[in-house]
């Protein structure tokens, strides 16, 4: 059928470019958040003038990430009641319910505090103000736990069964707290905070390519360094623990992440496709590179080698993932990406033992400042990929083993969704421009070190030399 006559490929097609224009914004409010509690934190603890520097000039670039994040994701809310209906009537009882939980609590209270966080400097005591960045923090990653163990459910859905055409809610937490959750959200977490602090660094190691600012800077860089130090393994970890579940809950969709066409049989350990040329018209591999018995060890390297791993060809056409390629090959742009990035950490936390990352030092460091500047939207793109995978290798099930993704959509016109979705481009196109722009004033005109600065009462002081503040007597609004 020809795609543009064809509702439901338009439908799935208008679905993942909102979704994947979507999570560009949310990814850095989350992981950024974390960054600007630890920041606001030092500024406290220290009274250091840099900290809270770092806190005003990156808090910049996180609202206006919220706001394109809250224009982006309204529409994508929407599509369930216009495009899905089918599957929302159907799923509602507790998949809407989950989405209003993220609304109601996560969203609105990272709002509520997001005004105190940005404009109440001066205005609130320094505590009040750090209870609001918190707040913020925490709002921001909870969305985190709702959005994902939605998209989890759907992923492994328990908690009930299919009654009449509508899914039966028996258990709440159990549904909730689905097989598929707890890894998923840790690794999204991991990931959002991933991204984050890579695109800090990113940012701070342009900054000091450009000796501009070099000094402030590199203090970021090296929080950046450290606090990667722990997240850039684990989450490697935690990305093969959730390859074991999709291995044990959806052998379909392992089958579409390795090409692997042929069954491999019990005490016999599958080989793993290391570069494939995918040809679903013939079930097989027109070309590959593999490594003998390398996925059989990579999915049980703790146990011993008895369990079968089926290929695609154990299923039917219509009960496996079409675009296997797409699907191959966005997993191992994800795992690429991944360990790239431990390697620039690697390189990294090396130079700084070295001593070569001090304030002094790091202007020497050219080449590991240009990986920094080369690996920030790295995370996006690894993001992107692993979300390709969890989607598109779901398919044909937009809710696994239950509700075909056919039988999900509302039954509209080709031409009418054909529009939605030229429209949708055409907007998101404009709000990606319009967002990189601002972003590149924010970061063109560098941080702002002349700010006064909240003293321990809440008002204004001005830094005038080192330990010594005095008060600021200007009105709040010229403060600000």
């Amino acid at each position: 059928m020809d795609f543009f006559s064809n509702t439901v490929a338009l439908t799935r097609m208008q679905f993942a470019l909102t979704a994947i224009f979507h999570m560009l914004w949310p990814v850095l409010t989350t992981g950024m958040s974390i960054y600007l509690v630890i920041m606001e934190g030092l500024w406290i603890k220290t009274r250091q003038p840099n900290y809270y520097y770092h806190v005003r000039f990156w808090s910049r670039l996180f609202l206006l990430n919220f706001g394109i994040g809250v224009a982006t994701g309204l529409p994508l809310e929407f599509q369930f009641g216009t495009n899905w209906g089918p599957f929302s009537e159907a799923v509602g009882d507790f998949f809407g319910s989950v989405l209003g939980f993220e609304a109601s609590m996560a969203f609105m209270l990272e709002a509520g505090f997001l005004g105190i966080m940005m404009f109440g400097w001066g205005r609130v005591s320094p505590l009040i103000h750090y209870f609001a960045t918190i707040m913020v923090a925490f709002g921001a990653n909870l969305s985190i736990f709702w959005i994902v163990s939605a998209n989890s459910w759907l992923q492994t859905p328990t908690g009930g069964d299919m009654l009449n055409g509508k899914f039966v809610v028996s258990d709440y937490f159990e549904a909730i707290l689905n097989p598929f959750m707890i890894n998923s959200v840790i690794h999204m977490f991991l990931a959002t905070l991933e991204t984050s602090l890579f695109l800090i660094g990113g940012i701070s190691a342009w900054y000091i390519l450009k000796q501009r600012h070099q000094a402030f800077f590199s203090l970021s860089l090296r929080i950046a360094i450290a606090t990667a130090i722990a997240v850039a393994p684990l989450q490697i970890y935690l990305g093969h623990l959730s390859a074991e579940q999709v291995a044990k809950y959806q052998p379909t969709k392992l089958a579409a992440m390795e090409s692997k066409w042929e069954s491999s049989p019990a005490g016999q350990p599958a080989d793993w496709s290391l570069l494939a040329i995918p040809d679903e018209a013939n079930n097989r591999n027109s070309w590959e590179l593999t490594v003998p018995n390398g996925l059989g060890y990579i999915l049980e390297f703790r146990k011993n080698l008895t369990v079968p791993v089926p290929g695609l060809n154990e299923w039917a056409r219509d009960d496996r993932p079409k675009m296997v390629g797409l699907v191959y090959y966005s997993f191992r742009i994800m795992i690429g990406i991944g360990f790239l990035l431990v390697g620039v950490m690697l390189w990294s936390a090396l130079q700084w033992y070295r001593g070569k990352l001090s304030p002094t030092e790091i202007g020497s460091q050219k080449w590991l400042l240009r990986a920094w500047v080369f690996a920030a939207p790295l995370g996006y793109i690894a993001i992107e990929s692993g979300w390709i995978v969890r989607c598109v290798g779901r398919q044909p099930w937009v809710l696994y083993g239950k509700i075909r993704t056919a039988d999900g959509v509302s039954n509209l016109p080709a031409s009418n969704v054909l529009t939605t979705l030229i429209l949708f481009t055409l907007v998101y196109s404009i709000l990606l421009i319009t967002t990189l722009y601002f972003a590149s004033k924010i970061i063109g005109e560098g941080p702002n070190l002349e700010l006064p600065l909240p003293g321990l009462d809440g008002q204004f002081v001005i830094n005038t030399e080192p330990g010594e503040l005095v008060p600021d007597r200007r009105p709040v609004e010229a403060q600000q």
